[in-house]
């Protein structure tokens, strides 16, 4: 694994932005993927102070290890896991080389794997699929902190 820790505290014209990067290359890394995002997490709230609540930090870790292991399994070399907290929620993104973008397959409780993608959509308040010059890009956000007048993915209801 190479991992890289960039951009903590740094500035933007909107305020705070706090993120981390990470490389991942084989399918063994995908727990120290998630290893990263619960360290990062913990960092967040104790070093910035900004609260992260358990469903957060359990929904993260489970949202990095989809889009992580689906980029190791449905792309050549490694992938790039960064996390970027700004405005309350803590972005998941994750790059592969592979330009195709993923089946979006509807929800059915009789197929066996393929709901990762279903899964990132449930808990998060997006999902979206950028394609790079090279390969594809795809993001999420999870609230940081507990909405008691929303459902769990922090959305109104």
């Amino acid at each position: 694994m190479g991992q890289t820790v960039g951009g903590e505290g740094r500035q933007s014209l909107l305020g705070e932005v706090i993120s981390v990067s990470g490389a991942f290359e084989g399918s063994e890394d995908i727990a120290a993927a998630r290893d990263l995002a619960r360290s990062f997490l913990t960092d967040v709230q104790a070093v910035h102070g900004l609260p992260v609540s358990g469903r957060a930090m359990g929904m993260v870790q489970l949202v990095v290890s989809e889009l992580v292991t689906n980029a190791r399994k449905y792309a050549p070399g490694p992938c790039l896991l960064t996390l970027e907290v700004k405005s309350g929620v803590v972005e998941v993104s994750v790059w592969d080389s592979n330009p195709t973008p993923p089946a979006i397959l509807a929800p059915d409780p009789t197929r066996i794997g393929q709901h990762g993608l279903e899964i990132v959509m449930a808990v998060g308040q997006s999902l979206a699929v950028h394609r790079e010059p090279v390969g594809k890009r795809i993001s999420t956000a999870i609230v940081l902190a507990d909405d008691p007048g929303g459902d769990a993915a922090g959305r109104q209801r």
